[in-house]
């Protein structure tokens, strides 16, 4: 495990000053107070980034399937942006590619039809069908040849809608895995905790999560009241504030964008939180730690998360490079692009539910690297960041 930091490095937010030019220098550990933070544009991080790195790494021989799954993520970012109903779409109007919600690279099964071990399509779709109608419906908008359809192997998942997780005990200190959120939520969770890579971030103390269970899917405002628990689970601001909005990367709704991080940090008091995580056993409360050095995901990896409402579960990668339109209420829906999917090693149960939004996904080993950030799901398919993005997103590093 990585070697810990004194809880003392750190500078709790109710107790700094503001630095100004005479008193600052550099190292200088003072820093300016989060409740008097009000330009939301300085702290509001990047997004940007692509997946070619993933498509390099792809074998010649694969470029056809490539090539398909390009024209899916096209459909999918034309069919996202914001909607003038209420809800995105309704399940009875999702014909045709409307069907169609995400699209990952996997591997050759029986199921479908590739050779084993070579790169395969998985798409996921509302509403149940079979690969031929997926194949069908996608054939005039990709353009792809009936040989190019027939040679790609693809197995086709269920998920329902993909809805953004959004939704139990408080404790002081505060663990990982539990209820947390920005005070006009309902409840997520505290993914791990995190400092700052550069000038005053160094000595912030910072939590991290999802951009919607910090931020209120970009409302911020930067210096917002974060409580455990969250407000769902009775937290009520200002007694169960343990820290403020301090940074977030924006989720993107216009029409054509993609993104690729649902993410934040809340500056928080030292005192209050604490970096392991909690599961429980016979109703007793059991800790345990993460390790701090990240690593990618790959399809078959076994990983675990502790999450506020279905608590410690373990899970199997079984997607990576996956583009996905994800519904966050009130008609607006982004696409993701070069995420992961994840479904429970336990047949009947899910990885996660509502509520466990913000999650830490490591790998079930001794070592416990983290690898993704855990944001959405439906069906009983979990969706997560990949968690190097969300680290260079926000430019921090993982306490642990």
């Amino acid at each position: 495990m990585a070697k810990s930091r004194r809880s003392s490095e750190f500078e709790n937010p109710s107790e700094v000053v503001e630095a100004t030019a005479e008193t600052a220098a550099p190292g200088d550990v003072e820093f300016e107070n989060p409740a008097d933070v009000s330009n939301e544009e300085e702290f509001a991080a990047s997004a940007s980034g692509d997946d070619s790195e993933l498509a390099v790494s792809l074998s010649a021989a694969d470029s056809g399937v490539v090539q398909l799954k390009t024209a899916i993520e096209s459909l999918l970012v034309a069919q996202a942006g914001p909607h003038t109903e209420g809800v995105a779409f309704a399940a009875s109007d999702l014909g045709g590619t409307g069907n169609i919600q995400g699209v990952g690279y996997a591997l050759g099964t029986a199921a479908s039809g590739g050779e084993p071990g070579a790169t395969s399509l998985v798409v996921f779709t509302a509403e149940p069908t079979s690969e031929d109608e997926v194949k069908g419906s996608i054939a005039n908008a990709a353009a792809a040849s009936d040989e190019e359809l027939d040679a790609t192997p693809v197995t086709v998942v269920t998920t329902g809608l993909i809805e953004a997780f959004a939704h139990r005990f408080r404790a002081r200190p505060a663990p990982c895995g539990i209820s947390v959120g920005h005070f006009n939520i309902t409840a997520g969770t505290i993914g791990a905790l995190a400092r700052g890579r550069s000038g005053v971030r160094r000595n912030r103390l910072l939590l991290l999560s999802n951009n919607h269970v910090l931020a209120d899917v970009n409302a911020g405002p930067i210096g917002a009241a974060i409580i455990q628990p969250g407000k769902f689970d009775g937290g009520v601001n200002p007694r169960d504030r343990i820290g403020s909005l301090e940074r977030f990367v924006p989720v993107n709704f216009a029409a054509g964008s993609v993104n690729f991080v649902d993410c934040a940090t809340a500056w928080v008091n030292t005192s209050l939180v604490r970096k392991e995580f909690v599961h429980l056993v016979n109703g007793q409360q059991r800790f345990f730690r993460v390790n701090s050095q990240t690593i990618q995901a790959q399809v078959g990896m076994i990983v675990g998360k502790s999450g506020r409402t279905t608590q410690l579960t373990q899970g199997r990668i079984t997607a990576i490079g996956v583009t996905v339109n994800v519904n966050f209420g009130n008609g607006r829906v982004g696409t993701f692009r070069d995420q992961f999917s994840v479904v429970s090693t336990t047949t009947g149960a899910n990885f996660s539910q509502g509520g466990d939004s913000g999650s830490l996904i490591w790998t079930w080993n001794p070592a416990r690297n983290p690898v993704g950030l855990l944001f959405a799901g439906g069906g009983g398919v979990t969706f997560a960041n990949r968690i190097d993005r969300v680290k260079q997103a926000l430019d921090i590093d993982l306490v642990t």
